[in-house]
């Protein structure tokens, strides 16, 4: 089976292997375990924050940022197709007790100009709006990224009023790979960044929440209060370091081989249109009538993974154990006709 289900699939190298398994480790919830604590400085050094956290998902470092930012009764604007909404279980509700205000954008990306008139005013009768989040890259939107001006004029806004911005950057590497933007001055745009390890950059397990020193000391108490705190974390955290260290200039392969994807589910008579490939994500959006599953069904008969993603729509994803020979199979093997 070729897997493009998602890059959350991918295996750990040769190399990471070995990595992980001479990894030195101690107890992370007293702060003795040097890689992990390597990992995190790692991780804040790269994007100019102070202080970093290791997260077991993304999932959690996005509930573990909102909890922060946000007391129970409060309200997050986000755009309606958030990973943070969508996809992490009803934790804004569950996790924070706080409503989610909704902004329709453009492809999963808010606009910076929507947020002022979503705010709340300072009235009894309507929740406190507490904090603004972001997805770069939208994951729902096919894996389309911001224009870093857009993402500044997003920042400025959320200062004016003193709002906090938060990044889910389950993708930001993919992101970062074809905005041009500078790593450190993006960094400077958010209060809080997320980043997922175990994706694109083929990590076995994790995500690192990024802030400041007085923010990662409240986000270390939510994360142990949702069951987060890991002892001999270090195992993992080594994958994470050579996954930083090795695998972020190769997304470029990832983004090529996603083009090509574009190029064969196109050219498919079942497909109606594909939304324009920006990242490693490709979306195809089937023709009226037809069903999402049953086609995932049929794929999967000529030897080929991939997703549903909602009504007549399905989703391949390009990673780090997808090869040239894989894009060479999927242009054979992949049907004209269902």
């Amino acid at each position: 089976m070729i897997d493009f289900r998602s890059d959350t699939v991918t295996k750990p190298s040769k190399e990471m292997r070995e990595a992980m398994a001479n990894a030195e480790v101690g107890d992370d919830v007293f702060g003795d375990d040097p890689t992990v604590n390597e990992l995190e400085r790692l991780g804040a050094e790269m994007f100019g924050h102070e202080a970093a956290l290791f997260c077991t998902s993304g999932t959690q470092s996005n509930q573990i940022a909102i909890n922060v930012w946000t007391n129970p009764g409060d309200e997050v604007i986000c755009h309606e197709e958030s990973h943070i909404y969508r996809y992490e279980g009803g934790g804004i509700a569950l996790n924070s007790f706080s409503s989610a205000r909704f902004l329709r954008g453009n492809s999963g990306r808010i606009d910076h100009k929507e947020i002022l008139p979503n705010i709340n005013p300072d009235d009894q009768h309507y929740p406190v709006t507490s904090l603004v989040s972001i997805e770069d890259t939208a994951n729902r939107g096919g894996g389309v990224y911001y224009d870093f001006n857009e993402i500044k004029k997003i920042s400025e806004t959320c200062a004016q009023v003193n709002l906090p911005l938060h990044l889910d950057g389950a993708r930001v590497f993919n992101a970062l790979q074809e905005n041009g933007a500078n790593r450190l001055e993006y960094g400077a745009q958010f209060d809080s960044i997320s980043i997922c390890l175990s994706k694109g950059l083929g990590a076995p397990v994790g995500s690192i929440l990024l802030g400041s020193q007085d923010f990662i000391k409240r986000a270390r108490r939510v994360r142990k209060r949702m069951g987060g705190g890991m002892r001999q974390a270090g195992i993992i955290a080594a994958g994470a370091i050579y996954a930083l260290k090795n695998n972020v200039d190769r997304l470029a392969d990832d983004h090529r081989r996603a083009r090509e994807v574009e190029k064969i589910l196109a050219s498919k008579s079942w497909i109606e249109s594909v939304i324009p490939v920006q990242t490693n994500i490709v979306v195809g959006h089937l023709h009226p009538g037809v069903d999402e599953n049953e086609i995932v069904a049929k794929i999967k008969e000529h030897g080929i993974l991939c997703v549903g993603f909602g009504k007549g729509r399905i989703r391949f994803t390009t990673h780090l154990d997808i090869s040239d020979q894989d894009i060479n199979y999927l242009a054979d093997k992949l049907p004209n006709e269902l």
